[in-house]
């Protein structure tokens, strides 16, 4: 285990799993999450298909994340940061730890995963993503957090200033705009699978304190030269967007 302090942000180099082990319960007022579901498919095909005498065996279960567009993430063999190495939806017992020791949940890619019905869902729809590009469109993310469902436009990660480290990258701007819609201040932020370090830069710019765990050494390293070279800018407030575009949906 690795662990750098840049301001108040604590980065871990380690598996998630044996980090929140050792956590006390409710550490964290929010956690803010994006897990791989590669090969994901919840306890599906153990409960008989509930109640629908199987009539959904003709569909698939996700097989990489990111689909086809992720291809371009797969290295020469042995490389651990080839998708096809880390890209396995976690197990219940790291939903568990997940739920005791935060309080409040933000899951991204929850439809991949056996979790409750949700009604303050969350959905990014990526702005320049058509309908013919391997990329998903929009994604949905699972949270308990009391509220009615949101929308936030803006396009997806990857510019000339700030180049995609990551396949599962998504911009400051969002968890900019996650913090400020569902989180308080002083509140302790937990991300396990940290990944480009996004959620990172938005904590240190809007002055909450964040725990941020990444279990490959080449992406924990990428991440750490982002947010170093972040974190040595002036200080200038990062805009979400001109005016972001957010919509209540009323269930």
């Amino acid at each position: 285990m690795r662990v750098e302090h840049i301001g108040s942000a604590t980065l871990i180099l380690a598996d998630c799993m044996d980090v929140m082990r050792d956590m006390p319960d409710k550490a964290f007022e929010l956690a803010i999450v994006d897990p791989p579901y590669g090969d994901g498919w919840g306890d599906w095909p153990n409960n008989k298909h509930g109640g629908f005498g199987g009539r959904f065996d003709r569909y698939n279960p996700p097989n990489r994340t990111g689909g086809t567009w992720a291809k371009k993430y797969q290295h020469s063999v042995g490389c651990l940061s080839d998708i096809r190495y880390w890209d396995f939806a976690p197990s219940p017992e790291y939903f568990d730890e997940l739920f005791r020791i935060s309080r409040y949940q933000i899951i991204w890619g929850g439809n991949y995963f056996s979790l409750p019905p949700s009604r303050n869902f969350i959905v990014w729809r990526k702005l320049t993503i058509s309908e013919s590009f391997s990329m998903a469109m929009a994604e949905y993310a699972w949270t308990n957090i009391n509220g009615n469902a949101k929308v936030f436009e803006y396009a997806p990660q990857g510019t000339v200033k700030d180049n995609r480290i990551h396949p599962t990258q998504k911009p400051v701007a969002l968890y900019k705009w996650l913090l400020k819609n569902y989180a308080k201040p002083g509140d302790k932020i937990l991300d396990t699978h940290g990944g480009s370090g996004s959620s990172v830069i938005a904590c240190l710019d809007m002055g909450f304190e964040i725990t941020w765990i990444e279990k490959d050494p080449d992406y924990f390293e990428a991440a750490l030269k982002r947010i170093k070279d972040f974190a040595a800018q002036p200080k200038l407030p990062l805009e979400i967007s001109n005016k972001p575009a957010e919509k209540e949906l009323e269930l």
